[in-house]
């Protein structure tokens, strides 16, 4: 057991509830206020006035240090992991992009042993199936139609492990595919999208709960033609809208604006980390294109489009705090809480008596000081790996 004492416990609903918590084994035993008293053979821990939060869920990300999910190599896969789990992700997705069927196939087959021990909490298409208007950094000569038999094709590949796939309902078949998703219990998100607000209208009907990086991959919003970013500002409460904070992707005051229209209950952080997460500025690709990053922003090399971040969830927390105005504890509902309801997980986001003991230290710049996966570290507030 260990006792994390004098601390700022943020539980994640609420606000700050404690100044202590205790772990037994894999889980949360308790969290309080005042004296926790003693128990026998457990280890304290003295946080000097940290925070303690939930443990980050991205439902984004694509790389760092220096790797990519996008491999066929599974140690290449697990250090991108073990990079964003050392920085406070302690339950990931692993994201891929636009490639053919039979390569998705290949590096599905690579992340699935990962998923199943735990170290991915699922995967993610990113492509093919998004329009080529708003193709964003995905290669333009492998998007496509969702046609059924492909959708099948990839549902067959990744079984239960297929978490999310982003789509633009617009294309032939779109809505018909968010509809045999969902019924596989796959997550749809909206994304790369150039549909008019009706046709988001109906994909959010047939199933899809999800905006991929609202306001990325998509047409900009006008008082006559609302677009995606408009039906899903103004969709219903169970719509989640993933952001990219990190300054390049959209601006603080557009982030506050979406924020406070829809509250933080409805918004997802994430990454859309890359290869260079971790490791710096310098040339890299994103699939099979070619990115360079310059100043923390990843451009494609040939036309300058944005590809991906540099971030880690611990860095979108404090941009959100400290560039957008929100409290920790609106944060730490966008991290943490939000996007483990988008799948479904009710063991993590929260720190509350029997879930699991999922958490991120923060000293008081916000920077992840201590970070503890089921109960154990692996970070040492102490910064011992």
């Amino acid at each position: 057991m260990t006792l994390l004492t004098n601390a700022v416990v943020i539980t994640g609903e609420g606000g700050a509830a404690g100044g202590w918590l205790r772990t037994d084994g894999e889980r949360v035993a308790q969290v309080g206020t005042g004296e926790p008293g003693g128990q026998a053979g457990e280890t304290a821990v003295d946080l000097g006035g940290a925070f303690v939060v939930p443990g980050f869920v991205d439902i984004h990300c694509h790389g760092g240090n220096g790797e990519r999910y996008t491999t066929v190599d599974g140690a290449a896969a697990r250090k991108v992991a073990d990079f964003h789990a050392a920085n406070g992700t302690t339950t990931c997705m692993g994201s891929l992009v636009t490639a053919r069927l039979d390569v998705l196939e290949r590096q599905i087959s690579t992340l699935i042993p990962l998923v199943e021990e735990g170290v991915l909490a699922g995967i993610h298409l990113e492509g093919p199936w998004i329009s080529r208007q708003c193709k964003g950094a995905h290669d333009e000569t492998l998007l496509a139609e969702p046609a059924a038999e492909d959708v099948q094709r990839m549902l067959a590949a990744a079984g239960r492990h297929l978490r999310m796939v982003t789509l633009a309902p617009e294309l032939p078949g779109g809505l018909d595919a968010v509809r045999t998703l969902v019924a596989a219990g796959v997550v749809v998100a909206v994304g790369h999208t150039a549909a008019d607000a009706s046709v988001v209208d109906e994909a959010l009907a047939a199933g899809a709960t999800v905006a991929t990086h609202l306001f990325n991959g998509m047409p900009l919003m006008s008082h006559r033609a609302p677009g995606p970013v408009g039906a899903l500002l103004t969709s219903s409460s169970e719509v989640v809208l993933e952001l990219i904070c990190d300054g390049h992707h959209i601006d603080p005051r557009v982030l506050k604006l979406a924020i406070d229209h829809v509250g933080p209950e409805r918004i997802a952080l994430i990454t859309d980390a890359m290869a260079a997460a971790g490791v710096g500025d310098g040339t890299y690709s994103l699939g099979d294109l070619d990115v360079v990053v310059s100043g923390g922003a990843a451009r494609l090399a040939d036309s300058g489009s944005l590809a991906g971040s540099t971030l880690t969830m611990a860095a979108a927390v404090q941009f959100v705090v400290r560039e957008v105005g929100r409290p920790l504890a609106d944060a730490v509902t966008m991290a943490s809480v939000n996007p483990a309801r988008v799948l479904g997980r009710s063991d993590v986001g929260l720190l509350e008596a029997g879930r699991r003991a999922d958490l991120v230290v923060l000293d008081d710049e916000l920077r992840p000081a201590g970070v503890m996966r089921a109960g154990e570290w692996l970070r040492r507030p102490d910064g011992q790996m």
